[in-house]
């Protein structure tokens, strides 16, 4: 059974269409982004609820309710609070480099499986935690399965997808981020109000169900053809999923490319010490720039910070926590806007568009903060709920920009032969500069006050700029033809196309 739109191999495009088997197959996968966003949306609640603060933070909730002469921004600066949010990212950092091995070695499927399987076991450690030990050795299992999970679910979207629509499926896994956020700001917004002070256990306890979705999802899942090929001589399985995948039997171009690719690859050894060469330069420095820029976005403020933010500024607990179900829902309406239109407009017209939107919305807030929030008090509902505006505005550059296309082009733009090791430095680089905006923001918010909006400002500039110059357009193309986008790009063809001139010279 097929839905949607034929491919052909006119202009570099091959046989097929979206498949009802795709669809099936891309959304169980992108289950492994709703554990993402669930951690996301629930360590940002949970952290601002006085139940939780009492039992495992008393210092931090007696700052916020006792002492008057704490500055508003420095109330929740708490190393220990920071250790909690960040101890995931950490874990996730070191998982991602096993994760690259063992999709490599043995396929997609199994690190989507072991990713759901150590999520869900800190999901349990989590909701039954009396001491701040098992919570945060409970975080680091959710760091190990969402490392796991961030590393192989890009890839297996990005290479089950027909070229013409993997954008929109790939951003798929940005929107299933968004959706769990929205989920976990939802249950938060609910357990808050649960009077015996108990609804936290709920809250981190519940991040099991989406967990145990993808576990058992991902024993069904099919693998990838591009695994099949680069891990078998035996070239017939992989055909017959191709035509699976495509719901065509005319195939023969596509799977031509991926036995093309997959014989470079496996002429290679050590793809982490190739991917050093001169050749695979654009392909690095995308792997290091796009995880890093996204997170200087300063989107950490609000996904993980952002009820603590609000209380900050004067809401109450209640009003905080539905405050950030209102940023969750824009955020998810914007990413699957970015769906539907990335694979028309392009990846360079999303990242302008939503670069200069956010940085509009970010000055204006730090402007708003800097004139109306002093050290003590708060800001009066109107201008709170003008702060609330903006950053649903932030919220909605960034959805349907840097959230998804942070994931998705660097999925589609690496050679197989060093795919795997190239998405892992890129969701290693995410978790690390995640760890340290997590570790840093509390006592950054204590110190620049309202100027940390425009220290994150300034990064949307420059990342901006990066984009416009430095990203060539990559929609439409196939994902084993990547290869031409750098060697007609004004700047890394001089880089690629020495590189093959070299070679060519000593092979003379």
């Amino acid at each position: 059974m097929a839905v949607g739109f034929a491919e052909t191999r006119n202009g570099g495009h091959y046989n097929g269409r979206i498949t009802l088997f795709v669809v099936l197959s891309c959304t169980m996968a992108a289950m492994g982004g709703v554990i993402f966003g669930y951690d996301i949306g629930i360590s940002g609640g949970v952290t601002s609820m006085d139940s939780f603060l009492k039992k495992f933070f008393p210092d931090v909730y007696k700052n916020m309710k006792e002492d008057d002469k704490i500055s508003n921004y420095c109330k929740f600066d708490s190393e220990l609070l920071t250790s909690f949010t960040s101890s995931l990212y950490v874990a996730g950092f070191f998982a991602s480099f096993v994760a690259s091995w063992i999709t490599k070695k043995f396929g997609r499927k199994p690190s989507i499986l072991t990713g759901g399987a150590a999520f869900l076991t800190g999901a349990a450690l989590g909701g039954a935690a009396f001491n701040i030990y098992m919570v945060i050795f409970g975080r680091v299992l959710l760091g190990v399965g969402v490392g796991f999970a961030n590393q192989a679910v890009p890839l297996y979207l990005s290479e089950m997808a027909p070229p013409r629509h993997r954008g929109a499926i790939n951003n798929g896994f940005q929107f299933s981020i968004g959706v769990g956020a929205l989920s976990a700001n939802l249950i938060n917004f609910g357990t808050e109000k649960i009077k015996d002070g108990w609804g936290w256990r709920i809250s981190l306890a519940l991040a099991a169900v989406p967990a145990s979705i993808l576990t058992l999802g991902a024993l069904f899942l099919p693998e990838t053809p591009n695994s099949l090929i680069q891990r078998s001589k035996d070239y017939g399985e992989a055909e017959l999923m191709l035509k699976r995948v495509r719901g065509t039997t005319n195939v023969q171009a596509e799977l031509d490319d991926l036995i093309k690719a997959s014989s470079v690859a496996k002429t290679m050894n050590d793809p982490f010490k190739k991917i050093l060469q001169r050749k695979y330069r654009p392909q690095l420095a995308m792997a290091i720039a796009i995880p890093f820029f996204q997170q200087v976005t300063g989107i950490n403020v609000i996904a993980f910070y952002a009820p603590v933010l609000f209380r900050a500024i004067g809401l109450g607990e209640s009003a905080s926590l539905l405050s950030a179900v209102v940023t969750g829902v824009v955020g998810t309406g914007s990413t699957f806007i970015s769906m539907l239109i990335v694979d028309k407009l392009g990846r360079r017209v999303l990242f302008l568009v939503g670069g200069i939107q956010m940085l509009v919305s970010q000055v204006m807030v730090g402007g708003i903060m800097a004139a109306e929030l002093g050290d003590h008090g708060g800001v009066s509902k109107g201008y709170a709920f003008l702060v609330l505006f903006l950053i649903c505005v932030y919220v909605a550059g960034f959805g349907w920009s840097w959230g998804p296309l942070g994931w998705l082009v660097p999925s589609e733009i690496f050679p197989l032969e060093i795919r795997s090791a190239a998405q892992s430095i890129t969701v290693a680089v995410s978790f690390l500069f995640t760890f340290m905006v997590a570790q840093t923001f509390l006592a950054m918010l204590c110190h620049l006050k309202s100027g940390i909006f425009f220290f994150f400002g300034g990064w949307v500039v420059l990342m901006t700029a990066f984009v416009y110059y430095l990203l060539p357009e990559t929609k439409n193309l196939p994902i084993e033809q990547m290869d031409r986008v750098w060697r007609e790009h004004w700047f890394w063809k001089r880089i690629v196309v020495e590189e093959g001139s070299i070679h060519k010279m000593e092979t003379a």
